[in-house]
């Protein structure tokens, strides 16, 4: 008999819910046969067989929540086929209830523990955390952060300590208590839909960073004449050579590049009382996938040429609309560029991708009458851009200053040669 477990997910993830299974009781797999997909927070991942036999049990159904290390499922061996004919008989509920009680009995005291232990040892914090928690006695368990990828800052510590009990306890009746009395307001008809483990986690992220940060925007336009024509001319050798297109993203990954090593503070994350200024580009590509917004990343950027990053963004946007993303394809950005553009947004305000403090927004290109001079106007095509920065570490006049230099390179298309 072999048992069907959930896997661990990454350090920040601990528990999981069962998107769909791809098999029913009394099916046959072999080894590395999908089983089923597991939504996290982050990102859907598929749990394949481990042994060859036949489904027996099926423990844990679709929607629901799993822990890792949980046993939700059952593979008979193979000479246990005839034993477990019954089985694809009892896919119906009431039948399948008897039979999977005593095997959910026996399952269920060992699946709390390790988890337990797992969040014990799990736990990723920063030194400046590590060290307040110890000074207080407070369990670092306990305490919530404000990071995507679940490490413990500084001020978590300082926060969990001011008010905690009041912000778990209280919060969670108050956000529940509207719920029942909603469907009674409404006359006419409604669907309520149950929002995804991953769209939850979004919408966490967004208020935490509106809450956390100091955030502010500016905007600046460019000209994309330049960028335009350097790909009108070269768009068909590049692709022949490269086997890939050459789109706009490229530009300005090389571009935020070039700026964030003339104003590293945008480089830059906020940890306590200390600034950590990175000395490394893993830009964040933000794609829009079918259950959520993703941010996968490209990893040393500066190192890249123009069709490598086109690559490998082909590749990230594939594998995000396919849900097969990894955990460390998302984890670790230094700066996140976000394209409204491509869904008709002529202007808008991103929001930051926390812990990092700058976020780059693109919007559509639109011919525009410019003025030449005192005399002369020509239409040109025109991309407002947006700077949004904490506030906290990035001052008005650096993060003014970053995205006229992101301006001037991309106006410059050759400069980013030398600048990216």
């Amino acid at each position: 008999m072999s048992e069907i477990t959930v896997p661990a997910m990454g350090e920040s993830i601990t528990e999981g819910t069962i998107f769909k299974w791809h098999v029913k009781e009394g099916d046959a797999v072999s080894v590395g046969d999908v089983l089923l997909e597991l939504e996290t927070d982050k990102v859907n991942l598929e749990i394949s067989a481990e042994a060859e036999g036949v489904v027996e049990k099926i423990l844990r159904q679709e929607g629901e929540n799993v822990t890792i290390g949980e046993v939700i499922g059952q593979i008979a061996a193979q000479e246990g086929v005839t034993k477990s004919a019954p089985a694809p008989k009892a896919e119906e509920p009431a039948p399948a209830k008897s039979e999977a009680a005593p095997a959910a009995e026996a399952v269920k005291p060992p699946a709390p523990a390790p988890v337990d232990s797992g969040d014990a040892s799990g736990t990723t914090a920063s030194p400046s955390a590590r060290k307040l928690a110890r000074e207080r006695g407070i369990d670092l368990e306990q305490v919530q952060g404000r990071d995507p990828i679940g490490r413990i800052y500084h001020d978590d510590v300082k926060n969990h300590q001011a008010g905690a009990a009041s912000a778990s306890k209280p919060a969670s009746p108050a956000a529940a208590a509207p719920a029942p009395a909603a469907p009674a307001e409404f006359t006419k008809p409604v669907e309520r839909v149950r929002m995804s483990r991953r769209r939850q986690t979004i919408a966490n992220r967004l208020v935490e960073a509106q809450h956390t940060a100091a955030m502010l925007t500016t905007f600046n336009e460019v000209d994309m004449s330049a960028i335009l024509d350097l790909r009108k001319r070269r768009k068909d050798s590049f692709k022949e050579k490269f086997e890939v297109n050459l789109g706009f993203m490229s530009f300005f990954t090389k571009a935020v590049v070039g700026a964030l090593k003339k104003f590293p503070l945008l480089n830059a994350e906020i940890d306590g009382e200390d600034i950590i200024v990175k000395k490394f580009y893993d830009i964040g590509i933000a794609v829009s996938a079918k259950e959520g917004l993703v941010v996968p990343v490209v990893r040393d950027a500066d190192r890249l040429g123009f069709a490598e990053i086109e690559k490998e963004i082909v590749n990230l946007a594939g594998k995000a609309r396919n849900n097969s993303l990894s955990l460390s394809e998302l984890q670790g950005g230094t700066f996140t560029i976000t394209n409204g553009g491509v869904f008709g947004s002529l202007l808008s305000t991103p929001i930051l991708n926390t812990p990092q403090v700058g976020i780059l927004g693109m919007h559509k290109i639109q011919l525009r009458p410019v003025a030449i001079d005192e005399e002369r106007m020509e239409n040109r095509p025109m991309m407002y851009i947006a700077l949004s920065y904490d506030h906290r570490i990035v001052d008005g006049a650096e993060a003014v200053s970053f995205l006229v230099t992101v301006k001037q390179l991309l106006e410059d298309p050759e400069s980013l040669l030398l600048e990216g």
